[in-house]
């Protein structure tokens, strides 16, 4: 299980899966897809020597629980999960593929209540959304020691840079444009 660094490309759109299977980057993300399409798309991805990362949450079809997981690992072989869920971390965790728990900044408390449930399930890394706050990057790192990913509304290089300054060690977006950089 290798940390995502850099830009990491995050297919939201099928029409964007060609552009992130040509990019230079080791990993990719697959956003919004539907399983029956997925078994093809890591297959794809792997050939062309792809670091798979799957939003377990956002996969039409897919139930989060422990069959869905022993589903997603036996059949479709992601080399690791995006998450919301505690219960989903846990269930990477112990199959060992990455474990990205997803966390939105939306308050303080909510930066409180995230920071307990990190300490709770001990993910591999965690995504920050949005990932333009980057005192908020800075202190969720020194906070956990979990590696950063920032992630949502990231617009432009500078958003990037800051990110990355700030102390992430990967900038997820689905903005092709950014994926050059």
């Amino acid at each position: 299980m290798e940390t995502p660094a850099g830009i990491l490309p995050a297919i939201r759109h099928m029409k964007d899966f060609e552009k992130a299977l040509d990019s230079g980057h080791h990993s990719i993300v697959f956003l919004e897809t539907r399983l029956a399409q997925l078994k093809s798309l890591v297959k794809y991805s792997k050939r062309a020597d792809k670091q798979v990362l799957i939003h377990f949450d956002l996969i039409q079809g897919l139930k989060a629980d422990e069959y869905g997981m022993e589903f997603l690992i036996r059949d479709i072989k992601p080399d690791g999960i995006i998450s919301t869920r505690g219960n989903i971390i846990k269930l990477a965790k112990k199959h060992d593929l990455l474990a990205i728990q997803r966390m939105f900044l939306l308050d303080s408390m909510a930066v409180e209540h995230n920071v307990k449930l990190i300490d709770r399930f001990q993910p591999d890394c965690i995504e920050l959304l949005p990932g333009l706050i980057p005192d908020i990057i800075q202190h969720i790192h020194d906070e956990t020691k979990i590696p950063v990913i920032a992630g949502g509304l990231v617009r432009n290089k500078e958003d990037v840079c800051s990110a990355l300054d700030a102390g992430a060690v990967a900038v997820s977006t689905s903005n092709t444009e950014l994926w050059t950089i």
